[in-house]
C-alpha cells in the first residue's frame, strides 16, 4: 500500500491499523489533534518497525484542519497509497438538553471532514490511476440511535457511492461497520461497556485485520464480525418501526 495515512490514530481502532499497517511494512501519516501522543506513538513504530512515521496534528472539526489532511492525502511529492477515515467520538449526551456546539463538532469530525479529505483523495487518486479509501462507520448506521447513527450511516452511504464513482478510475472505496469493540470510546461516551457479555465485543485487531483484508480485496462494505454480520442482516430487513423500538434512542446504555 505504500504510505498510508491514518485519522484517529492515536486510539482505538484507527491506532491498531497504524500498528498493522506499519508491521506490514507500510509508512505512515498518523493523524490526531494530540501533538504529544502523536510524536510518542510516532516513536514507537519507528523503534518496533523501522518505517517512516510521519505526524499531522489536526483537529478535524476545524475547516483549517480537515484541510491540512486533504491537502496532505493530495501530495504529488508525497503521494499517498490509502486513507483511512477513522476519527470520531460519541457525543455522550442526549439531543433533548444536549449542546448545540457538540453536535456541530461532531457532524464536523464524522461527516464534513470525511467529505473534504475524501474529495482531495478521490481527484487525485482518480488523476494517477491508483490508491485506496477506507471509511470507518459503525453497526449503529443500521439503527436509530440519534445523531451518531445518522453520521455512520451518512458515511456508508457516501462511501458506496464514491466506491461506484471511482471504480473505472482503478480506485477502491471500502467501508468497515464494526460493532462492538473495547476501546476508550465506551468510557468517553459515559456508556457501561460491561453491560454487554464479552462474546458481544470484537476484538480491536480483528477489527483493524479484516478492514485491511476488505481494502487488500476490493470489497465496498464490510462487518468485521459473522455475529454482526448476522446481525446487519437482520436490521435491513426489519421493519423500521421494530428498529426504532430496540435500537432507537436511549438504547445505547450510556449513564448520565
Amino acid at each position: 500500500m505504500g504510505t498510508a495515512l491514518v485519522t484517529g490514530a492515536t486510539s482505538g481502532i484507527g491506532k491498531e491499523i497504524a500498528w498493522q499497517l506499519a508491521g506490514e511494512g507500510n509508512d505512515l501519516v498518523l493523524v490526531a489533534r494530540n501533538t504529544a501522543a502523536l510524536e510518542d506513538y510516532a516513536d514507537r513504530l519507528r523503534n518496533f518497525t523501522g518505517q517512516s512515521i510521519e505526524v499531522l496534528s489536526a483537529d478535524l472539526a476545524t475547516e483549517e484542519g480537515a484541510r491540512a489532511v486533504a491537502d496532505r492525502t493530495a501530495s504529488r511529492e508525497k503521494p499517498i497509497g490509502l486513507v483511512v477515515n477513522n476519527a470520531g467520538f460519541g457525543l455522550g449526551q442526549d439531543f433533548i438538553g444536549g449542546s448545540l456546539e457538540r453536535e456541530l463538532q461532531a457532524i464536523d469530525v464524522m461527516a464534513r471532514a470525511i467529505l473534504i479529505i475524501c474529495h482531495s483523495a478521490a481527484n487525485e487518486f482518480a488523476r494517477r490511476g491508483y490508491g485506496a479509501i477506507l471509511n470507518v462507520s459503525s453497526m449503529t448506521s443500521l439503527t436509530a440511535q440519534g445523531t451518531y447513527s445518522a453520521h455512520k450511516a451518512w458515511v456508508r452511504t457516501f462511501s458506496e457511492g464514491l466506491a461506484e464513482t471511482l471504480k473505472p478510475y482503478g480506485v477502491s472505496v471500502t467501508v468497515s461497520c464494526p460493532g462492538l469493540v473495547h476501546t476508550e470510546f465506551h468510557e468517553r461516551t459515559q456508556v457501561d461497556a460491561s453491560q454487554w457479555p464479552d462474546l458481544a465485543f470484537i476484538p480491536v485487531d480483528k477489527v483493524a485485520s479484516r478492514s485491511l483484508d476488505a481494502v487488500r480485496r476490493g470489497r465496498v462494505i464490510v462487518t468485521p464480525s459473522p455475529l454482526y454480520a448476522a446481525a446487519a442482516g437482520f436490521l435491513r430487513l426489519a421493519p423500521r418501526r421494530l428498529v426504532r423500538s430496540v435500537a432507537g434512542p436511549g438504547r445505547s446504555g450510556r449513564h448520565d
